[in-house]
Parts: structure tokens; C-alpha cells; sequence
């Protein structure tokens, strides 16, 4: 493990927590690009596993990556840093949006901002995909297995499903290809680390700040997929069977988790805010974020294990390959929203050329498309 101060990784990982748009596709993009390819803290084939580990555990991915890191970095304490530095950008943040909204009624109008980020974010996910691309996919096997990884995911398939698979079809593929004698190996699979059970009540119950936590902290322990699946998921108990928020504020706060920068599972901290206050805020964005500390904790140390294994080591490779599909596919999504006319175009094409010849930090990248998108508007 390399070492490294937790005053860098404290500052590395606040930076990325303030300039982190675009969802998690874009924030795993940042710290490869910052990590991997600028501080060179660890091997682009290192990365790609803890990359592809996040995605068999629950909870947001991109805060899980940034905990690996952190500990790949600077140990248990680094662990800790990491994770708290990359959520606490965005937690403070979204609570003063919902202080903004309670009080005036509103949503913070972040249009224009979000108009010349998109586009840079765009030629900065672009540029991770190149790279991380030509580490994972060197063979005919797991290059189909990504092509199938991605025509699932445009029609609609599971994410998790399509994880499971592209794990399994590359084990399967080495069982064929090893000899009999190979010994059994150490699986992850998909479900191994989910043994966290619902916690909060689901009988209607009155809010309150206990039950308030217990729900994000269930939520946390057991939720896969993306910011959709996040909604559907809050909707059932919070509008339909309690009633704590109405529809109109439910789509509120999942907007603003999209909008600021950072982990999207700062919705937690503006429902919070709504629910319970201050108070509401702190607990539920401790009670979504905590399982993650916990199965990245859990989950590290198998990952030399997994590597090390014949048959392990080809699930770890489809779910790599399955993985960055998927970041293809939200590409392509993102994509569509961002080039919307001449000027974004303009935006991404100049974001990517200057990554690509000039090795321009991603973080300078994006504060200057913000900053485009606001003169225009202005």
C-alpha cells in the first residue's frame, strides 16, 4: 500500500467534493484522472478493480471508490478522510439549498451553471473511458462481454443483472480455459457483501429524527443501481406509506442531489432538512452514507484475494468490462442532454483537447465551463 499524508488526501478529495458534477460516471473520470493518470497514486489495473468491487457491494459507488482510495492511499485513518471529505462538499451545499428552498419556496437556479459543466464533464468522461478501456478490454472475451454489457443497458436490463452476468460469463470462459486441477476459488458475487437487513419500521409511523435515521441508514445498507432507482426506493415509504413528503418535494430533493456537486445521495441530507430540520439534515445524510464505510472496510482486504484467484480474478474482469459499459451508456445519455447547440459543442471539444494535449486538470476544466455558462446567461 502506498503512503501518503491525510492532509493530501483530505485536500485531494475536498477539491474533487466541490468540482464532482455529473453523477457518479463523472466523479469515477475525475479521480482517475487525478489519481491515476496526475498523482499516479496507484495502477490504472488497481483502479479498475476497486472500481469494479464498488459495484458488487451496495451504496453510491463513486463515495465507495473515494473511501478505497483513501485507503489505498493512507491507510484506515485515510479510509475515514477520503470519504468524509468527499460528502461533506456536497452535504453542506445541499443543506443550504434547503434552507433556500423552505425559505423562499424555490430551487436555487443552477440552468446556466450546469449549461457549460455538462459539456466539459462530457470530454472529461470521454477521456477516462479511453484510458480505463485500454487496461480492461485486451481480449476478445471481455471486449464482447462489454458490447453485450452495453446493448443490455440501452434496453433497459438491470444494472445489477448485467454486472452478475459479465462476471460469470468471463468465469466461465477461464473454467473452460483452465486446467481441472485449478483450485476453487474466492467468488464476490453481487449479493455476498448484502447482508445488512431493512432497519427502519414499515408500519406508517410519525416522523421523527430516530426513525428518520434508521430509514436512510436501511436505505444505504440495501440500494443498488442509479439515482432512479434512489427515487423509486424513497417514493414508496417517504410519499406513499408515511407521507413525510409530498411528490412535488420528493422530486425537489432528488433534483437538487443531481444539480449540486458531489455524491447524488445528498438528497438524504435536503429530505432531512425537510423532515427534521438541522438536526434531520446531519442524521440522514450519517444514516445513507455510513454502510458505505462499512463494506468498503468489509470488502478491501478480499480484493487482493479476489485478484489472486484464477476464477475470481475473470468475474473481477467482467464486472470491470460490464462496468465501464455501463459509464458508456450514461455517456451517451449525458451526451444528449449536454450538446444542445454550438456553443457546447464548442465546449467539449475544447475540454477534451485540452485534457488530451495539455493535461489540463478536470477540476480547473469544470469551474471554467461554470464560468462560461454563466457570462452567457449573464
Amino acid at each position: 500500500m502506498s503512503s501518503g499524508s491525510l492532509g493530501e488526501v483530505a485536500w485531494v478529495f475536498l477539491r474533487l467534493g466541490l468540482t464532482a458534477f455529473g453523477g457518479p460516471a463523472a466523479h469515477i473520470a475525475m479521480m482517475e484522472d487525478e489519481l491515476v493518470r496526475r498523482r499516479r497514486w496507484l495502477p490504472r489495473e488497481e483502479f479498475l478493480d476497486l472500481l469494479g468491487a464498488t459495484n458488487l457491494i451496495p451504496g453510491p459507488n463513486s463515495t465507495e471508490l473515494a473511501i478505497h482510495l483513501g485507503h489505498r492511499r493512507a491507510g484506515w485513518p485515510g479510509l475515514v478522510v477520503a470519504g468524509a471529505c468527499f460528502i461533506v462538499p456536497a452535504m453542506l451545499l445541499t443543506l443550504a439549498a434547503a434552507w433556500a428552498y423552505v425559505r423562499f419556496g424555490t430551487l436555487p437556479q443552477a440552468g446556466a451553471l450546469l449549461y457549460g459543466v455538462k459539456p466539459v464533464i462530457l470530454a472529461v468522461v470521454l477521456q477516462a473511458l479511453w484510458g480505463l478501456g485500454k487496461t480492461a478490454l485486451t481480449t476478445r472475451p471481455r471486449i464482447a462481454v462489454a458490447v453485450g454489457s452495453a446493448l443490455a443497458s440501452a434496453l433497459g436490463v438491470n444494472e445489477l443483472l448485467i454486472l452478475a452476468v459479465a462476471g460469470g460469463a468471463l468465469a466461465a470462459w477461464s473454467h473452460v480455459r483452465s486446467s481441472p486441477e485449478s483450485r476453487p476459488a474466492l467468488v464476490l458475487t453481487p449479493f455476498a457483501l448484502n447482508g445488512v437487513t431493512a432497519l427502519a419500521a414499515t408500519a406508517p409511523v410519525p416522523a421523527s429524527l430516530g426513525g428518520l435515521f434508521l430509514f436512510f441508514l436501511k436505505v444505504g445498507s440495501v440500494l443498488f443501481g442509479s439515482g432512479y432507482v434512489l427515487l423509486a426506493f424513497l417514493r414508496a415509504d417517504l410519499v406513499e406509506r408515511w407521507g413525510w413528503l409530498t411528490e412535488a418535494q420528493l422530486l425537489d430533493a432528488v433534483a437538487v442531489g443531481q444539480l449540486t456537486p458531489g455524491p447524488v445521495f445528498t438528497t438524504a441530507t435536503f429530505i432531512g432538512y425537510l423532515v427534521g430540520g438541522t438536526p434531520g439534515a446531519g442524521l440522514a445524510t450519517l444514516g445513507i452514507f455510513l454502510p458505505a464505510f462499512v463494506f468498503v472496510a468489509l470488502s478491501g482486504p478480499l480484493i487482493p484475494r479476489i485478484r489472486r484467484s484464477r476464477t475470481a480474478g475473470a468475474v473481477l474482469d467482467g464486472v470491470n468490462a460490464a462496468s465501464l459499459a455501463l459509464m458508456a451508456v450514461v455517456t451517451w445519455q449525458l451526451g444528449r442532454a449536454a450538446l444542445v447547440d454550438g456553443w457546447t459543442v464548442a465546449l467539449a471539444v475544447l475540454g477534451a483537447a485540452l485534457l488530451l494535449r495539455w493535461r489540463v486538470n478536470s477540476a480547473w476544466l469544470v469551474l471554467g465551463g461554470a464560468a462560461v455558462g454563466l457570462i452567457r446567461a449573464w
